[in-house]
């Protein structure tokens, strides 16, 4: 039968979100975010369905997979810190950075095609709980609406923080994959950082620190991924199951 995905018509648009993870070696949670969010994606979840009819997801889960092997923390083979090179990538010294982001500008330069997320996934050594980052911009509205997709994540996810969810442009942080791409793309793309606590989120008091396991990373990913039914609304077209069944919140 023809395939009943709006994505996947002759002539549609495509909305693409991209997401990328474990660009800092050391950084395992990030690996297990979005193995949370692929797991959820190819599910057969109703929600994932409707996602998967109505969104291209473009996931690349390790950006550094010598850094990785060789048990590095932050650097790559070469000793280069990826996340810091994407103004410029070398495709000898930063193979998977210009690799990426020759697919990214390519999909950019697609008419059919609208890249309008680009999730980079972290993990972070200092602070409690899930959080982001984005760009600032000087167009007001803009940057209002970037700030949709994290309050709807903080709705569905009891880890994620939008109080420690912040938009800067520190100088040091130009060469990341969220800067660059946020100032590459157009005003209907989103990036940001997804950063997540190495060590544990606070649910009520601020004494009530509950240590992540790599379930609870997975499920933050799970919850990203489903906040793109909130995000787009479509929410209406997810097939009730005849049965209640118990909530994966």
């Amino acid at each position: 039968p023809p395939s009943a995905a709006v994505n996947l018509r002759p002539g549609a648009e495509q909305k693409v979100v991209f997401i990328t993870a474990r660009v800092h070696p050391g950084e395992t949670p990030s690996s297990f975010v979005c193995q949370g969010i692929i797991d959820f994606l190819v599910s057969q979840h109703p929600i994932a369905k409707v996602l998967r009819d109505h969104l291209v997801f473009k996931i690349a889960p390790m950006l550094n997979p010598d850094g990785v092997y060789l048990g590095n923390y932050r650097c790559s083979l070469m000793g280069f810190d990826l996340n810091r090179h994407w103004a410029n990538p070398s495709p000898w010294a930063h193979p998977t950075l210009h690799g990426v982001k020759q697919l990214i500008i390519e999909m950019y330069n697609n008419p059919k095609i609208n890249l309008e997320f680009y999730i980079d996934i972290h993990a972070h050594s200092t602070m409690m709980n899930g959080f982001m980052y984005g760009n600032i911009f000087e167009d007001e509205e803009r940057f209002q609406r970037q700030a949709v997709f994290p309050k709807l994540l903080c709705q569905n996810a009891e880890d994620f923080s939008y109080s420690s969810t912040s938009f800067n442009r520190d100088a040091v942080k130009a060469g990341t994959g969220r800067r660059f791409l946020g100032g590459l793309l157009n005003d209907t793309s989103y990036c940001y950082t997804l950063e997540v606590s190495f060590y544990s989120y606070v649910l009520g008091g601020p004494t009530s620190a509950v240590p992540y396991t790599e379930e609870a990373y997975m499920k933050l990913g799970r919850n990203v991924a489903r906040t793109f039914l909130d995000y787009y609304r479509l929410n209406s077209l997810v097939e009730r199951p005849l049965a209640p069944t118990p909530k994966t919140r």
